[in-house]
């Protein structure tokens, strides 16, 4: 976990340029809870914030961090070579790349994220590999995303996993987001995959689910939750691979999970096929 204080700066010697630090943002606070150090005192201060409405916060980061995990295994393991990362956030230990190379060197994979600071971290980090890239886009302008100069080096003609972990509770309009997964899905060939999570009532109390959309809200990212029939609208079109729509923490789990740990993520998450 990072420290506490403020850091106004947080290693990066001066905010990136063009970076409000004056109000905080949702990647900034996932990087938090996550134990990264890509966030500023205004971030950490909303994150407790979201802790204080929310106790399960932490556990919803650590749950979708650990199905990324999972489900980018599983797409190498049907021959997906390629990556498109929406709304990718800080690139804390265990991204995509990271995980995707241990399995298969020679993985491409592009980073998509609006947000300053994720972008300016991730081109530090990824300065010289030339099969990892990061945009500053828009996910919910797909034809921006799409002709990005790192995700038109992907190869649309050949399956691509498109993962979309954590992200679309941030359109909270459910037409427009349904919209976005049916126009990702167009755009690529058959064999591709759509990996999601999405935040839900499990173990939250309807006074926590409020207060913490409260706490977001003061953001310039405001959150929906979903029940997982709104959930599942957004996989259309995709042929969910077992065991379907469940849990986040019961997608393929490395152990059994404990009753508590699968309500405390308060998410659900599927990976569908094209």
């Amino acid at each position: 976990m990072t420290g506490s204080g403020d850091r106004s700066s947080d290693g990066w010697g001066v905010p990136p340029g063009g970076v409000d630090v004056r109000r905080p943002n949702s990647a900034r606070m996932y990087d938090y809870y996550l134990g990264g150090s890509a966030n500023f005192a205004v971030d950490r201060e909303a994150a407790e914030a979201g802790l204080s409405a929310m106790p399960y916060a932490r556990d919803y980061a650590v749950a979708n961090r650990a199905f990324l995990r999972r489900a980018v295994a599983y797409l190498l393991e049907q021959g997906v070579g390629q990556f498109l990362d929406l709304g990718s956030g800080i690139p804390t230990v265990g991204n995509v790349h990271e995980i995707a190379h241990q399995q298969d060197p020679r993985a491409r994979i592009a980073y998509v994220d609006h947000e300053p600071v994720a972008v300016a971290h991730a081109q530090a980090l990824l300065e010289g590999d030339e099969l990892v890239s990061i945009d500053q886009a828009d996910i919910r302008r797909p034809d921006e995303v799409l002709n990005a100069p790192g995700v038109a080096r992907l190869d649309f003609h050949r399956p691509v996993g498109v993962l979309a972990v954590a992200i679309l509770p941030f359109v909270p309009d459910q037409q427009e987001a349904t919209a976005l997964t049916a126009a990702y899905r167009r755009a690529c060939a058959p064999g591709s995959h759509l990996a999601v999570t999405h935040i839900s009532q499990l173990a939250a109390s309807s006074e926590q689910v409020a207060a913490a959309e409260e706490v977001m809200a003061q953001t310039p990212t405001p959150v929906r939750w979903r029940g997982p029939e709104e959930i599942a609208e957004l996989l259309h079109g995709y042929e969910l691979v077992e065991p379907g729509l469940v849990p986040t923490a019961s997608w393929r789990p490395e152990r059994a999970p404990t009753e508590d740990e699968v309500a405390r993520a308060n998410a659900y998450a599927a990976v569908g096929r094209c």
